[in-house]
């Protein structure tokens, strides 16, 4: 995946409805999704992407989508091409089980740590690195190895997104977030992995309403913020 253009320096970010936030998300984009199974993940922003109809989308995501909303209604939809993730299977993941035996979506299984890895990494310019997960596992079938101070690792590459939808539960005029909680999970490396960063944000401040020692993501990686109210408290995280 090609590396992102360099954020912007800090300014006013857009602040825009779901739909309008969405509008320019183009067939087979790479598109991250923040949360941990539902706890974090950007249920008004999925709808409207839902409705938008961008096709043949890259998924990267902790899970593969739950019940029947959010994630998995994308996953019904006929929209979502391939998914890269850690937890594709759960008690409640019959959208993308189905899809999957079908043979009507790809899958790349990414080991958690490796995964939140491969999203800093791009975040950070960073080319490559190695790791030992998934070493001597079918995880490294076709990846470079080399043993490092006695112990096989597997070379992994950079995850880059065209765009990234998360939530937040602050956010302040030129985007600097706060977090609910465990809802953080991905949020942060996925911001700085991806050339555009859309946060459903569930109050939206002035500049100085937010304690600077407080903020988790830093407004240079924010392009549009989309306050949702009190529909953000739908999922207690």
């Amino acid at each position: 995946m090609p590396a992102p253009t360099r954020k912007r320096a800090m300014r006013s970010v857009s602040v825009s409805t779901p739909d309008d936030a969405v509008a320019e998300v183009e067939n087979g984009s790479t598109v991250l999704v923040g949360g941990f199974g539902p706890a974090g993940q950007p249920f008004e922003l999925l709808d409207a992407l839902c409705r938008q109809g961008a096709r043949e989308l890259t998924i990267v995501s902790n899970n593969a989508g739950s019940g029947d909303s959010g994630l998995a209604a994308l996953l019904a939809a006929g929209q979502v091409g391939r998914v890269i993730c850690s937890f594709p299977r759960q008690a409640d993941s019959w959208v993308f089980d189905r899809l999957y035996r079908a043979g009507r979506v790809e899958l790349e299984v990414v080991p958690q740590g490796t995964l939140a890895e491969r999203l800093r990494a791009a975040g950070a310019g960073i080319g490559a690195f190695y790791c030992p997960t998934g070493a001597g596992t079918l995880l490294a079938r076709g990846k470079e190895s080399r043993v490092i101070d006695g112990r096989d690792h597997v070379l992994e590459f950079p995850i880059h997104g065209d765009v990234a939808l998360i939530k937040a539960a602050r956010a302040d005029t030129v985007g600097n977030l706060v977090y609910r909680k465990t809802a953080r999970n991905f949020a942060p490396v996925m911001a700085a992995a991806a050339r555009r960063t859309v946060v459903q944000v569930g109050s939206l401040g002035e500049v100085g309403s937010i304690d600077p020692e407080a903020v988790v993501t830093p407004g240079i990686y924010v392009d549009c913020v989309v306050p949702v109210g009190d529909q953000a408290q739908r999922v207690i995280a």
